[in-house]
């Protein structure tokens, strides 16, 4: 199961009424967070989360909107007397942008773990997920990413006690390990059926539509994107500054196939966005206009 929050809603800069977006991810008594501008944090306590469980934070790119709020983050993670390290994920130059940030917060007792993204595509395996970024289109070095979590076969005890293996060894061999007695080796595969459908997110913004966009977030059980403008004469400045329009967000999300999608990342002068979703629904129909604190719990589909 995974549970899913978008925090906040906004591009550019924070409103009274819409936090900038971020994205915090739950997982198996973990937590990621995706984004961390400014108002971050008060974001997280009007959900009633909470930051302890944070060990990683990606970074889509570096701009203020973006990344502003981690100095105070880190600050308060250090005032609740961590001790754990947090990775840090983003573009390159990522130690050095947060080494920047960090001249107000500079004593901190846990360790930071910085990891560039140095590929067009580039995939890290952690805490039981697998976390895949890829470049997108802006006009600075740009990411999204995709979170997934795989779902291993049933097991099949037929075949388990078929192949007189000891009951002891099941848990490890239903939890994908290998094991090895008295001379005999025991693989997951010995167990296990045919890989069930796992849980797919897909994060992008500040970005044109890429074909990179629609590969990664094909079959995702849920499509956060950017949707900077919804007013139809606003595509030429969408082109201009590099960004997206509800319509084209709707577009990608029909391409990849995906479930569900969240718009998100308005900007500052949009203050309806339900006013344009009727068109939006019109190419993709389980579409959202989403609103700050929107939250999902993604289980696995049963058989």
């Amino acid at each position: 199961m995974l549970d899913v929050c978008l925090l906040g809603t906004g591009g550019m800069m924070p409103l009274p009424y819409r936090w900038l977006t971020s994205l915090m991810v739950r997982y198996n008594g973990s937590s990621l967070l995706i984004d961390c501008g400014e108002g971050t944090q008060i974001a997280i306590k009007e959900k009633g989360w909470s930051f302890k469980p944070i060990d990683v934070i990606c970074f889509t790119h570096y701009h203020g909107d973006h990344i502003s709020g981690l100095p105070g983050m880190l600050l308060t993670m250090g005032n609740a007397d961590r001790t754990e390290p947090l990775t840090l994920i983003g573009p390159k130059g990522l130690e050095r942008v947060v080494g920047a940030l960090r001249v107000i917060a500079p004593e901190l007792p846990f360790r930071i773990i910085y990891k560039e993204i140095t590929e067009r595509e580039q995939t890290f395996e952690m805490n039981g997920y697998r976390l895949k970024a890829f470049r997108v289109n802006h006009n600075v070095p740009c990411y999204g990413y995709t979170l997934e979590v795989d779902r291993a076969g049933r097991f099949d005890v037929a075949r388990a006690e078929a192949a007189e293996i000891p009951k002891c060894f099941w848990g490890l061999l239903q939890k994908g390990e290998t094991v090895e007695k008295d001379g005999r080796v025991f693989t997951p595969d010995m167990v296990l059926g045919p890989a069930r459908k796992g849980l797919k997110i897909t994060y992008a913004t500040d970005t044109r539509p890429t074909d990179s966009i629609k590969m990664n977030a094909k079959g995702a059980d849920l499509f956060v994107c950017e949707g900077m403008y919804g007013e139809k004469d606003k595509q030429k400045k969408a082109r201009e500054y590099k960004h997206m329009t509800f319509y084209e967000a709707a577009e990608l999300a029909k391409a990849a196939g995906a479930k569900e999608l969240w718009l998100t990342h308005y900007s500052p002068s949009l203050n309806y966005p339900e006013e344009f979703m009727k068109d939006v629904r019109a190419i993709f129909g389980n579409a959202v206009a989403a609103k700050d604190g929107q939250t999902a719990e993604l289980v696995f589909e049963e058989a």
